[in-house]
């Protein structure tokens, strides 16, 4: 069962966010950058995409008064300090992932959401730290008059999905980190007959060739007014240190 560390109360918010998140741990995380990324180097990269990402969808909340409660889906487990850190610092509450695949544990948090009565729930990864803030500003809007919204990643997959009832089979016979996740959705919501809302593509990060646009991205980012700039400070600071040793290993 997906068991809350936290009351489960109701919200008086009508809407939340889910965030999956896998916990820094060297050679669990991020391991298709190594090589050339170290275990230590990618998991100390991850760990600064999951705050990016809570501090961003916080960010949204506020500046677009967003009714979403935020949660933060836990892999392996809920327990661990990382977590128990983040739930204090950023104000989320905890849940354990459950599920033997990602398409599994999607549809467990989607239905405990439902089932603690919001109408709304979004869900996102941690692999777009430089998301834009009115995205989840738009994804909430497009369930007003949708079932289903996705935000697609250049990879095939999806960075966002947001739906306004449990839809198990959405998340059924789909192959996971693969190419077809998103165009299989579709044609699942189409077969389902379902109303859906695609918002703009995003890249997330995945492979190298990933990591090398991002910093690319990071360094125009830091050219910005700081107003305008869409990456921390930190996550800037470590691609650009990152950079700099891939240069010397090449």
């Amino acid at each position: 069962m997906l068991t809350p560390k936290l009351s489960t109360q109701h919200s008086a918010l009508s809407a939340a966010l889910v965030i999956f998140a896998k916990a820094p741990i060297p050679g669990q995380v991020k391991t298709r950058l190594c090589p050339p990324l170290t275990p230590d180097e990618a998991a100390t990269l991850h760990g600064s995409f999951v705050l990016d990402t809570l501090e961003r969808t916080k960010a949204a909340v506020a500046t677009f008064k967003l009714p979403l409660d935020r949660y933060l889906a836990c892999a392996p487990s809920s327990t661990l300090v990382f977590f128990r850190i983040m739930e204090e610092r950023q104000g989320v509450k905890l849940l354990d992932q459950a599920g033997d695949n990602l398409g599994a544990r999607m549809n467990h948090a989607f239905e405990t959401l439902f089932a603690r009565g919001y109408t709304r729930g979004l869900i996102v990864g941690t692999d777009t730290p430089s998301l834009p803030l009115e995205r989840y500003q738009q994804a909430l809007t497009a369930l007003e008059s949708h079932d289903l919204v996705l935000g697609p990643a250049l990879d095939g997959g999806y960075y966002l999905i947001g739906l306004n009832r449990p839809i198990p089979d959405l998340f059924t016979g789909i192959p996971w980190s693969t190419k077809q996740v998103l165009a299989l959705t579709q044609e699942k919501a189409r077969a389902l007959g379902l109303k859906a809302a695609l918002l703009e593509s995003w890249r997330d990060v995945d492979t190298i060739s990933d990591l090398d646009e991002l910093i690319e991205a990071s360094v125009l980012d830091a050219k910005k007014p700081k107003r305008d700039q869409s990456f921390s400070s930190r996550t800037a600071g470590a691609l650009q240190l990152l950079a700099k040793r891939l240069r010397s290993r090449a």
